[in-house]
């Protein structure tokens, strides 16, 4: 780790593909949601707020950078 990676900090936030449990559609989503989240192709909650990290309710399948 560099000098000024130390002197930056970074977000806890960050984006998550989530797997739909109902479908199995994946799409991606911010893991600090203010709005409750359904699923593009059978409308299922995947994500609600929580006032911090959103609630999930799918399967987390990849963290991106």
């Amino acid at each position: 780790m560099s000098d000024w990676e130390k002197l930056i900090p970074r977000p806890p936030s960050r984006f998550l593909r989530v797997k739909c449990s109902d479908c199995g559609n994946e799409q991606i989503i911010f893991s600090h949601v203010t709005n409750v989240v359904h699923c593009n192709v059978c409308g299922e909650v995947i994500a609600e707020p929580t006032g911090g990290k959103a609630a999930i309710k799918g399967e987390i399948v990849a963290v991106l950078e």
